[in-house]
């Protein structure tokens, strides 16, 4: 009798053993069936990406583990930024051709519970079946905290308000320049850049980070006394999406100020900054509308984080949702963010 690969092709190992080895990356008990058990008291957010290859990861940028940390990534963000402090945990529909190595999948499933490992949760569940491309969907689970009275704690796009502050958690623009690093885009002159931005660069494209700390400091940031009403989402599509995205939903108008956009001041120099920081998309910072003093307080307390712009009254004569404050480049003004079928369309064969 011929021996068993060392690493078998799907279609060699079959479904019922390749369940039985994703159960080795869920807790004893949980990965059984395509369904998960959850004991959920309090308010529970549950947030759906689906992740697609050729579309939203690739073999050339991304390894297998890579692909797994990503996808855990970007749907744990996506919590954050409803308001959620911490993941209970995901579960994942998996997808692939049946030539598809073990060795692939090991590696997904390895990134995805080292993400869960670092920001909170577990492998709850999930399925699995042959088709013709490799996509992940990914469904996350988290629980929103509660105030001092007993109520939850949202972050909604909606809440924002004229003169309230935007606030970003963080700079953007890095997983952009990431990308380009490792597409070896001529438009990058590596000589140009320091060795710490090559690798901080790429690093948050391939391995995001979640920003539930600065939920927590949302939080504790809040002035006393004052209500919760915090706005936001997360940038996953880019910066001037995300404020677009909070201008629509609150019936304001957004307006960025360019002199103050949260650009990482190691590639300030480069002549695709600004672009990258407005509309290059998955650095999966947080961006907030609130309140001007609780702004400024979250500012304070929150490491990396800045004032961006602010929300505006949106009326009769107001035909964008997105504006600039101190704008000298026309031409960064009349673009979008990242929108999945244009885009698709746009590059498609």
């Amino acid at each position: 009798m011929a021996a068993a690969p060392e690493d078998p092709s799907l279609a060699e190992l079959g479904e019922w053993q390749l369940i039985e080895r994703l159960a080795s990356f869920a807790p004893k008990g949980q990965f059984i069936d395509d369904a998960a058990l959850l004991s959920a008291t309090g308010t529970l957010v549950v947030d759906t990406d689906v992740l697609v290859e050729g579309v939203h990861f690739s073999g050339a940028t991304a390894g297998a583990f890579d692909v797994g940390w990503r996808a855990a990534a970007a749907n744990l963000s996506d919590l954050a930024a409803m308001g959620c402090r911490e993941a209970q945990g995901i579960t994942v529909g998996l997808v692939s051709p049946g030539e598809t190595r073990w060795s692939w999948v090991e590696g997904v499933y390895s990134g995805f519970q080292a993400c869960l490992e670092r920001y909170g949760g577990v492998l709850l569940g999930g399925d699995c079946s042959a088709g013709m491309q490799r996509v992940l969907a990914v469904t996350a689970l988290g629980r929103l905290p509660s105030g001092r009275t007993g109520q939850a704690l949202p972050i909604r796009r909606q809440d924002g308000r004229p003169g309230d502050l935007l606030v970003s958690s963080g700079a953007h623009g890095l997983s952009a320049l990431g990308l380009a690093l490792l597409q070896g885009s001529a438009e990058v002159d590596r000589s140009l850049l320091a060795q710490p931005l090559i690798e901080r660069a790429i690093a948050r494209h391939q391995r995001p980070s979640p920003r539930f700390d600065a939920v927590q400091q949302l939080e504790g940031s809040r002035p006393a006394g004052m209500s919760w009403r915090a706005a936001g989402t997360d940038s996953s599509d880019g910066l001037v999406a995300a404020a677009t995205a909070i201008a629509r939903a609150s019936g304001c108008r957004a307006v960025l100020d360019q002199q103050h956009l949260p650009i990482d001041p190691a590639m300030a120099h480069l002549p695709q900054a600004q672009e990258w920081c407005l509309y290059g998309g998955e650095d999966f910072e947080l961006v907030l509308a609130l309140e001007a003093s609780w702004a400024s307080a979250l500012v304070a307390v929150l490491a990396g984080s800045s004032l961006i712009g602010r929300l505006e009254k949106a009326d009769s004569t107001t035909r964008e949702p997105f504006g600039w404050l101190h704008a000298d480049h026309p031409k960064a003004s009349g673009r979008e963010g990242y929108q999945h079928y244009k885009h698709c369309a746009a590059n498609a064969p």
